[in-house]
């Protein structure tokens, strides 16, 4: 037999087997030793382009085919593919809504649907609500849309009456000019100011649409229909606009509901299935890459794909739970929806576990990497020396010619070479490939030499591989249990979603977790008892040690503390489960008893929560509020007291209000809506602004005028891009109809098909919406006009309609309208994305090093304190933060600027980082809340180290500072830094120092430095990741040199 092969033989004898495990089997709660893996098996994707690899048949014939029959046998496969699509539950919304349309529509072609409505030019509008309140939502979100749009109504009623009757009290009086002033400024530019701010303020896209068909009425009857111009009450167009309305949502509501309706709870369900199903493939991933020791894992499509579809199905699953609630309320199952809102949260707090375990993952690569450093520049045996191991125990335990070959006591090996030497045992091969499990007696006498190499192998990898092949096969098995429950949970498959949840589940999650738990314990006590050579005296050596014996620790903590949340889980599943099966079914109808909500309400935080968590939508990441520091008279010790009590102070303190941009976003919505609005009321102008349909113009400033300059400039493109198209469309249809209400139908129908595609094929809201909003604006026009539908309509044409100076009308009132909207956007009071993201993450940044600088550590000092350093609703607000910043970064692309484009990838590898450290406070937060009371052993050690762990601590803070510094001042950050990495050395040398003295030997155990170890792998998490921000904010502004700074 060659070296080589000896060589090969011996390395394989020395890998222990981890496929073959005890494990728990989920279904029947069995306790089995068997064979597994946990790489999925590979799917079957060749299946459809097998005929073109095999020998003659179908390929010959295929290439035997001419013209003719190639054209049909493409024409086939194109009519299958639209098949396809159109059976899809896409394809199904979008005929849905195309139907709607066409019913919509009857109410311009159909003579007594638009006798009906009576003398109206405008009758489009009907087609327009079904538009913006279209039929493929579900029937929660149908039930907000009826309710939203007639609250729009009744506002724009209100301010349309008030407006009239303060025109007609001054009209009476001879002060007429008077009385358009006051309904220009306060009805006008206080009406649709206040519209404006609600759409920013509550976010929602259904208040969005509300909020642009009140702003339709609130023009039409202010500025087009002239009873507040001419101080009358007109009841004529408010009662027309209220059945326009009316039969706009019955037909999209009769589309919605009665031809295949679609259920929010049914979706929610479904959302939730897939969620747990890409936790589980995280949670598979990143077990495997702890016990493989190869962080390319993470870089890998299959992980890369399952954390961006775990974020995007959490933001569809809470909205699907927002529409689920209005179904619950119509049903009267108020209690369902309680326990499915609990579950929503459950699930949240498990993938902020899973971030938390990630990041104890990465620890293990960190130390890995510094290990790998470290013996590129040194020998393996530069610190210790090997001691022999005894000739006898060792032949009779692995025969002569192995010892000679086994590269694991071969100090010359390179750290890669090493590293495989056990981590490769856990590399995994397809099942078949698969050995049988080694008898348990030859696992154990196989262990025992691997711990006695222990003493031998001074290198960290050598210490993970020891205790990754001790714990290995129960860590996999627990994360095979985690996986199979999340794989079958929580619900069945569509379409009916039964809740079927195996009984054994919860105790065989329960048994898992506890073999893992006693294999733990043994194998952490194994590697404390071997972690420091009995000859080492080096203080560098020892603290690696302590490190990689830590960050075992750390990570299988934190997949114990997920096993125990899914615990949770199942337990709200298992009280969802009751709540639907019971019999007969509890029913209630609390929601109405306003009353009940009044005086002491005994669940005001669960109700904060519950709609903090449903309002919390993409598009009030854009209107969220970066706030200043709060201004407190006691933090200025230099003002004096008589300028405390100056009016100038006082006035300023009181006008913090105005000082918000919410409140400026209202007001300048307003003063723009006043100046364009006015030409409306002047009797010179009025003429023109008619003419050239001027309201037209104003709605689009009211879509276009965003809260943010990249907002407004995406909106005001889309609008401007899909009125041209929508306009080319208007004309084309006109123009091959003839007037023939058949054949417009047809067109519109074809039309809104395209449009419908765009808005929900495509996710492209306002530019599908614009498009057929300019054909109705167009083309039904055009035939209300030709049908003689109002008497006062000969300014385009009368009942010869002209089709193209229609379209001019419509597309210079938009093109106007857009620019005006980003005049007044860039002029007053300009709010750019750019500046509010630089601003919002300096602020987070600040408040991230004031948690820390509390000291995760210190709870565990003072006996009267009993929560941690940061609390769960401080954690959920410091993320629900970073995702409006991500928002604010997807707005910043839009913004345009001389300078040049906005940084975009820079601030994604920010963010990211930043998203990373907070899951390092998750992690260290949740080892800190398994047990708030320290040990004697822990108060000690931590007593000893109180000194350098606050300093730790405080440098992470200051840290934190100086970044948020350089971020909000746009200035190059200075390139001497605190150095944590001394910092830690420090820690980790005065517990080495404290392990020595007589009273560390007597009073602590190895379990009582985990925790301690457990922050300083954390705070080396952290200062690796502020050192990347840091090259970032160098990559923006550059580094701080002399030649920079002039005084002059």
């Amino acid at each position: 037999m060659s070296e080589s092969s000896q060589n090969a033989a011996a390395r394989r004898f020395m890998r222990p087997s981890l496929r073959s495990a005890t494990m728990i089997l989920p279904r029947t709660g069995e306790r089995v030793k068997k064979t597994f893996t946990l790489r999925r098996a590979p799917s079957n994707s060749r299946e459809s382009s097998e005929f073109l690899l095999a020998p003659g048949g179908d390929y010959d014939q295929y290439r035997e085919l001419g013209r003719v029959e190639a054209f049909t046998h493409s024409c086939k496969n194109k009519a299958r593919d639209v098949y396809t699509f159109a059976t899809s539950p896409t394809g199904q919304n979008i005929l849905k809504c195309s139907l709607a349309y066409v019913l919509a529509s009857l109410a311009t072609f159909v003579p007594p649907i638009s006798g009906f409505l009576g003398k109206n030019d405008g009758k489009h509008m009907v087609a327009t609500v079904t538009v913006y309140f279209h039929p493929a939502r579900s029937a929660g979100s149908m039930i907000e849309a009826i309710m939203l749009a007639f609250a729009a109504f009744i506002y724009a009623t209100f301010v349309s009456f008030t407006s009239m009757a303060v025109s007609v009290f001054f009209g009476q009086r001879d002060f007429l000019v008077v009385g358009h002033v006051i309904v220009l400024l306060v009805f006008c530019g206080g009406g649709l100011g206040l519209v404006g701010w609600l759409k920013q303020r509550l976010g929602n896209p259904l208040v969005n649409v509300a909020c642009s068909l009140a702003s339709l009425a609130l023009i039409t009857i202010l500025t087009k229909e002239g009873s507040v111009q001419a101080a009358k009450f007109s009841y004529v167009k408010i009662w027309q606009v209220l059945k326009m309305i009316i039969m706009g949502i019955i037909a999209s509501a009769t589309v919605s509901l009665a031809i295949r309706p679609s259920l929010a709870r049914n979706e929610f369900r479904d959302s939730f299935i897939k969620a747990t199903d890409a936790m589980g493939e995280m949670l598979t991933i990143i077990t495997r890459s702890f016990l493989s020791g190869h962080e390319g894992e993470f870089m890998d499509t299959a992980y890369v794909t399952a954390s961006n579809q775990s974020k995007a199905i959490y933001k569809t699953l809470v909205k699907n739970l927002g529409e689920a609630k209005y179904e619950h309320y119509v049903l009267g199952t108020e209690e369902e929806f309680h326990i499915e809102f609990r579950l929503v949260k459950c699930l949240e707090q498990l993938m902020q576990s899973i971030g938390g375990l990630r990041s104890a993952a990465e620890t293990q690569f960190t130390l890995l990497a510094q290990s790998e450093g470290t013996m590129n520049g040194n020998s393996v045996g530069n610190g210790v020396d090997i001691p022999a191991v005894p000739k006898g125990n060792f032949f009779e335990g692995m025969h002569s010619p192995s010892y000679h070959g086994s590269p694991v006591l071969t100090p010359s090996l390179s750290i890669a070479e090493r590293r495989s030497s056990i981590l490769s045992s856990i590399d995994e091969v397809p099942e078949s490939s698969a050995e049988a499990s080694d008898d348990e007696s030859v696992r154990t006498e196989r262990f025992g030499i691997l711990s006695s190499m222990m003493q031998s192998s001074l290198t960290p990898a050598d210490m993970f591989s020891i205790f990754i092949a001790h714990l290995g096969p129960p860590m996999k098995s627990l994360a095979y249990t985690l996986r199979e429950v999340l794989d079958e949970l929580p619900f069945g498959p569509g379409p009916e979603y039964n809740m079927d949840i195996n009984e054994h589940f919860r105790h065989s999650l329960v048994d898992a977790t506890k073999l893992f738990s006693n294999a733990r314990k043994e194998a952490l006590a194994m590697v404390y008892k071997n972690k420091i050579p009995s000859r080492t005296g080096s203080v560098e050596i020892a603290a690696d040690f302590e490190e990689v014996a830590s960050s075992c620790g750390y990570f299988t903590s934190s997949l114990q503390d997920f096993a125990e949340d899914m615990v949770t889980f199942l337990d709200i599943l298992e009280e969802l489960k009751v709540n639907v099966h019971h019999h007969p079914r509890r029913r209630t109808w609390n929601w109405p008893k306003f009353w009940r909500h009044w005086g002491f309400a005994k669940t005001p935080a669960r109700d904060s929560e519950r709609s903090s968590l449903l309002e919390d939508t993409p598009e009030q990441g854009i209107s969220h509020e970066i706030h200043n520091p709060m201004y407190r008279d006691s933090a200025r010790a230099d003002l004096e007291k008589s300028a405390r009590n100056s009016i100038s102070y006082r006035i300023w303190l009181r006008l913090r209000f105005f000082r918000r941009d919410d409140i400026k976003y209202a007001i300048k919505v307003g003063v723009g809506a006043v100046l364009y609005a006015m030409w409306a009321f002047i009797p010179e102008t009025r003429k023109y602004y008619s003419h050239w349909r001027g309201e037209w113009g104003l709605l689009s400033y009211m879509l276009v005028c965003s809260m943010t300059i990249g907002a407004s400039n995406t909106t005001g493109s889309h609008r401007f891009f899909g009125t041209c198209l929508g306009a080319v469309y208007a004309i084309i249809a006109w123009i091959v109809a003839d007037e023939n209400p058949f054949v417009l139908g047809l067109i519109g129908w074809l039309v809104s098909l395209q449009c419908f595609y765009i808005i929900i094929g495509k996710g492209k809201g306002p530019m599908g919406r614009f498009i057929l909003l300019t054909y109705n604006l167009s083309a039904l026009y055009a035939y209300s006009l030709s049908v003689k539908d109002d008497d006062q309509d000969d300014d385009e044409g009368g009942i010869s309609p002209e089709i193209w100076e229609i379209v001019l009308h419509r597309v210079v009132a938009v093109l106007t309208g857009c620019i005006w909207g980003i005049i007044i956007t860039r002029l007053i009071w300009p709010i750019s994305a750019r500046r509010k993201v630089k601003k919002g993450t300096s602020l987070l940044w600040l408040k991230m090093g004031l948690i820390w600088k509390r000291g995760p550590l210190r709870a565990l000092l003072d006996d009267s304190q009993w929560h941690s350093y940061m609390s769960t609703p401080e954690e959920l607000e410091l993320r629900r933060f970073l995702a409006h910043l991500d928002t604010l970064r997807e707005s910043a692309k839009s913004e345009f600027e001389l300078r040049g484009p906005f940084p975009d990838k820079n601030f994604k590898v920010i963010l990211d980082a930043t998203g990373r450290m907070l899951d390092s406070f998750h992690a260290i937060n949740v080892l800190i809340l398994k047990d708030l009371k320290a040990s004697e052993g822990e108060r000690e050690i931590l007593k000893h180290t109180q000194r350098e762990w606050k300093d730790l601590s405080w440098r992470i803070s200051h840290l934190f500072s100086v970044m948020a510094s350089s971020m909000k001042m746009a200035y190059p950050l200075n390139d001497v830094l605190p150095n944590v990495e001394h910092t830690r050395d420090r820690l980790l040398a005065k517990v080495f120092e404290f392990r020595r003295t007589e009273l560390g030997r007597v009073i602590t155990t190895d379990e009582d430095y985990e925790l301690l170890y457990a922050y300083a792998l954390v705070t080396g998490q952290l200062a690796h990741d502020l050192s990347i921000i840091g090259q970032e904010i160098e990559k923006l502004y550059g580094v701080l040199n002399e030649d920079d700074l002039k005084l002059q």
